[in-house]
């Protein structure tokens, strides 16, 4: 079923799903964004992708960043996979702007994402571009390419009230236009429950089984399934359960959906100042089946491939049959399958309840369900997969070979978190720190003035996180009690962060967070008789990229108040104000590589540490290896880094999320929002960075750190991951692997049952009471090898304790 190379093909719909050459199709599909990691990287996650047993993949058009569309979409081609291609313009994505250029604010006139000429005619460009840019590649399904589905617009229903008269024919417009566009492929709109004919509306969110289409001749579509969320500085480390995320997939497709999209299936990384805001980190792991570093996620990766295979047993009845729905009592529920005058049919079991198992009957047999849980039946008769029993039958090590270091049959630990087996520090192999110290205030002669306090994305037009306002407060004899006047200063902020220094001593920092970014800052100081001055830097952590009007918020500081304990408020801010866009680091390129050896660097014995608006150089010795590296910024406070001038992204190691919100074991059952299940809860969102392999070469790399509030770079370390536990976990009652499985003329009992085995979970298990020696047989069916799988036999393993259900697990640590 996958997508050939070079063989032209229709794509249609009707009622029940996409139709691709006369052939209605279930399709697994996940968001795979390309400028989120190097190109280098692009083969082996859509390797990884479809041997997880996707069908397509997602992505955006972007403007900025690794950008080249043509060559991500050959690549998925070459892969065999088909591409859903949203082309927007507006992505979302947590992208700054949303993924629109900052250009397109400053054009006279223009109000974004409503029926506007302005706006209309710069999309109108855009969408004309794409998509002649896609058929001139020969990149549509019709000319032997893998695009099946594009997408206009983006979760624009979600905004949509904002907008007035003008929302509906902004979304007129755009379909007419869209499909005027002759692109031969389906076009879709996410949210948009009035999108037009012959375009078809989709849901997003984590729960789309209640979804139903604008017109009865639309399929069921589902476009993003959350497979975790986004990460903000200052918050806990979001996490969806794959027990939930198989659940809701099974719930969609048993109620009619044909096509399902992971957003996010691979997150990636935010580089540079790519990242839109406020406030959101540069790690867009997502909690994805495939993280950061292009790992597999376990078990959330092996439990969506067993998923995924299961349906596709079922996927003639799924997509030929209209589904019956029969209750089996109180949130029970069977869907049955059937088509007319087939000998066999297929059935999901269901059970909705938040909190209690059941055992229900179904065509004379009994079946255990797990609360919040769906079983699939191929047969009507057998379990091959139920969402909320993970278990991991197959070994699955990515490039790296298992070697005789450490085989464990009774022990298991979880492979969901990178594991770091070496860590560098820095001083091992820098060869010399230097430093740059930042100066304070206005830098140069392209400063300017204005009596009044501007905005700041209009001021620095985003080619700076900076901007420094200046002022000067005068404290005149009158007003003098000895050699210092103590007053209270009050800043007023959008957002997202300031540094406040008066007579360029720091005086304080504040700062908003991703739900609220503007903030006050409020702090007695001391000011000397005569001319004080007062140098604020302000600080962006990424442009808005969501909600109504989103493209007009502003940033920056827009009141300051000097308070004085005996002769009340004085407002500053009419005061004549000088303004610094950037800081003078950046304008001479501190993080390039042809500064590397400038004089500007200074370089001693006595390394300056914990000071704010610092620069910091080193060069170092990559780890050897050809995995992904790791910069652990723990000991830094806030600011940017490069390697070998490319922008690694922002950090903030100082900002701790609140130390309440987390659990020790996230529950699964019922339904999932993002701050359901948080981990980290007291610590920074982030500490660890990626460094793509790629960016770093033999001998010397060049290491550049802006520290903006004060760190240790003597502790900052370099890591690589050179092994990895794997493990894996099967009992005699576990459904078959759905890779292998057959239609039995018996039913496999599916009550609990009681275990003599290993006991406990993933990472503690412990020998039961019945116990046999396997560790030979594991080792020769598995040392140096990529995979490898044990069958759960007793002529293999052995019968211990006759008439007992037997179970096996393995730990096993894998290294290059």
């Amino acid at each position: 079923y996958y997508c050939e190379l070079g063989s032209s093909v229709t794509v249609t719909y009707d009622h029940r799903a996409l139709v691709i050459d006369g052939k209605r199709r279930i399709l697994q599909s996940g968001s795979f964004h390309y400028p989120r990691t190097t190109p280098e990287m692009w083969p082996e996650i859509i390797r990884k992708s479809k041997e997880g047993g996707l069908d397509v993949i997602e992505t955006y058009y972007y403007f900025e960043g690794r950008f080249d569309l043509v060559k991500f979409v050959r690549t998925v081609h070459e892969a065999g996979l088909y591409v859903h291609l949203r082309i927007g313009p507006y992505v979302c994505a947590e992208w700054n702007y949303g993924g629109f250029p900052l250009l397109l604010h400053f054009i006279p006139g223009v109000q974004f994402r409503t029926t506007n000429e302005n706006f209309e005619k710069e999309m109108n460009i855009f969408l004309v571009k794409i998509v002649n840019l896609m058929k001139e590649e020969n990149l549509f399904a019709s000319q032997g390419g893998p695009i099946i589905l594009a997408q206009v617009e983006n979760e624009y229903g979600n905004v949509e009230g904002s907008y007035g008269v003008g929302r509906e024919l902004y979304i007129r417009w755009a379909a007419e236009t869209a499909i005027s566009l002759n692109t031969t492929v389906l076009w879709v709109m996410c949210t948009q429950s009035d999108a037009p004919d012959p375009i078809i509306n989709t849901c997003n969110g984590c729960y789309c089984d209640g979804f139903t289409p604008n017109s009865p001749s639309k399929p069921k579509m589902w476009t993003e399934n959350y497979s975790g969320w986004f990460l903000s500085f200052g918050y806990a480390v979001p996490h969806r359960p794959v027990e939930d995320l198989a659940f809701s997939v099974a719930r969609f497709l048993e109620k009619g959906g044909t096509f399902q999209n992971y957003y996010m299936y691979f997150g990636g990384t935010n580089f540079g100042r790519t990242v839109g805001g406020p406030l959101i980190a540069t790690s867009y792991d997502y909690d994805a089946p495939i993280d950061e570093y292009g790992f597999t996620r376990q078990p959330k990766w092996g439990h969506l491939r067993d998923l995924h295979k299961s349906i596709k047993h079922c996927e003639d009845y799924l997509v030929n049959a209209d589904p019956t729905q029969q209750s089996l009592g109180t949130n029970l529920e069977c869907f049955l399958a059937t088509i007319e005058k087939a000998i066999a049919a297929q059935n999901f079991l269901a059970n909705y309840d938040s909190s209690v198992d059941a055992s229900v009957s179904f065509n004379g047999n009994s079946y255990f369900l797990p609360a919040w849980s769906v079983s699939i039946l191929p047969d009507c008769k057998n379990v091959i997969f139920n969402t909320a029993k993970v278990d991991v039958h197959k070994f699955y090590v990515e490039n790296l070979f298992c070697c005789p270091m450490s085989v464990e049959v009774v022990s298991q630990r979880t492979a969901g978190d990178v594991a770091l087996a070496r860590s560098t520090s820095m001083s091992e192999f820098v060869i010399g720190w230097s430093w740059y110290k930042e100066e304070v205030g206005v830098w140069s002669n392209n400063s300017f003035v204005a009596s009044s306090l501007l905005e700041q994305i209009n001021t620095t037009k985003d080619i700076s996180d900076f901007l420094w306002y200046t002022t000067s407060i005068n404290v005149d004899e009158n007003m003098k009690h000895g050699r210092e006047s103590e007053g209270i200063l009050l800043i007023e902020s959008l957002g997202h962060a300031a540094l406040v220094f008066v007579n360029k001593k720091l005086v304080g920092f504040s700062y908003g967070n991703h739900d609220i970014p503007n903030f006050l800052f409020s702090e007695k100081i001391s000011l000397n008789y005569g001319n004080n001055t007062l140098d604020v830097l302000s600080m962006m952590i990424g442009l808005q990229n969501y909600g109504p009007w989103f493209d007009i918020a502003g940033a920056g500081i827009f009141s300051v108040i000097l308070g004085d304990l005996k002769n009340g408020k004085k407002n500053l801010s009419s005061s004549e104000w000088t303004y610094q866009v950037g800081l003078k680091g950046e304008y001479l390129g501190l993080d390039k590589m042809s500064l590397a050896n400038s004089s500007v660097w200074i370089q001693g014995s006595a390394l300056p540490t914990n000071q704010s608006l610092m620069w910091y150089k080193a060069t170092f010795l990559a780890p050897k290896g050809s995995g992904p590296l790791m910069l652990n910024l723990a000991s830094m406070g806030k600011g940017q880094a490069c390697v070998n001038g490319q922008g690694i992204g922002r950090c903030w190691p100082a900002y701790i999320s609140p130390s309440t919100g987390c659990v020790d074991t996230c529950d699964y059952r019922g339904t999932y929002e993002p701050f359901k299940c948080l981990k980290k809860c007291g610590q920074p969102a982030q500490t660890l960075y990626h460094i793509p392999r790629s960016w770093v070469h033999p001998g010397q790399n060049l290491l550049v750190l802006h520290e903006e509030l004060g760190g240790d770079p003597s502790k900052v370390s370099v890591l690589t991951q050179t092994g990895k536990e794997v493990c894996a976990h099967v009992s005699e009652d576990d459904p078959p692997q759905a890779d292998s499985w057959k239609s039995y003329p018996d039913v496999k009992s599916q009550g609990p049952k009681v275990r003599l085995a290993p006991e406990g979970d993933c990472g503690a298990f412990s020998p039961g009471s019945c116990r046999a020696n396997v560790l030979s047989i594991v080792q020769r069916a598995c040392l140096g090898k990529q995979g490898c799988s044990v069958p759960l036999s007793m002529a293999d393993l052995g019968d211990p304790c006759p008439g007992m259900l037997k179970s096996l697990a393995v730990e096993a640590l894998c290294s290059a």
